[in-house]
């Protein structure tokens, strides 16, 4: 089996919910694969997303692509439905003033079926995520 960037939409991925949308950056840019694409929030924190993969994968590399994102929780859940999150990762981020923040997470092979995504701050009244990459592979279908 090879690895791959399992938060594609090309590999399936989808986001199932976002706290916030706005038209010209909605959530779906996340993970459509263009670096120039974004999801912002629209002020107010905490902000959410969850990323559904559509089948339970094996986590080996986060790497989260974001612009004044303070505070980021991560949560998963390996259950059929988007229920059951349990908590998995929490970073406080560096302010990078004028340049995306690039954080990489080694997730020691971690399985999920949903990841759920949570900015509990961010250094303006605004915060985007340009990419969510997940390097890892599929293990098994939702049946």
């Amino acid at each position: 089996m090879r690895k791959v960037d399992l938060c594609l939409s090309s590999e399936g991925a989808e986001v199932i919910l976002a706290t916030s949308s706005d038209e010209k950056h909605p959530p779906e840019n996340i993970i459509d694969g263009n670096p120039e694409t974004f999801w912002t929030t629209t002020g107010m924190f905490p902000q959410e997303f969850i990323v559904c993969f559509h089948k339970r994968v094996r986590i080996e590399r986060l790497v989260i692509r974001s612009y004044y994102v303070r505070t980021l929780k991560i949560e998963k859940s390996t259950s059929k439905e988007p229920v059951d999150f349990e908590p998995w990762i929490e970073r406080d981020l560096v302010h990078t003033e004028g340049e995306l923040q690039n954080e990489e997470i080694m997730a020691h092979d971690d399985h999920a079926t949903y990841l759920r995504f949570i900015i509990t701050s961010a250094f303006d009244h605004f915060a985007a995520i340009y990419s969510i990459s997940a390097e890892g592979i599929a293990v098994s279908d939702l049946s």
